[in-house]
């Protein structure tokens, strides 16, 4: 599945999205539904198909 594809998204919308912190490119991991910035190593939810683009939200990465 592509991001073009990722149910709930436009592709314009994923493309304009970025990273609060770090203004960052953001990839869609549609198994854990999450947008992944790989800049800032965060990973922030998407609860019923909306992008929740809080810092405080967004889980850390390793």
């Amino acid at each position: 599945m592509t991001d073009a594809d990722a149910p709930g998204f436009d592709r314009k919308m994923l493309e304009a999205l970025v990273c609060p912190q770090t203004h960052a490119v953001l990839s869609y991991d549609a198994q854990r539904q999450e947008l992944v910035s790989k800049a800032a190593h965060l990973a922030y939810p998407i609860r019923d198909g909306i992008p929740v683009l809080l810092i405080d939200e967004a889980r850390q990465l390793d």
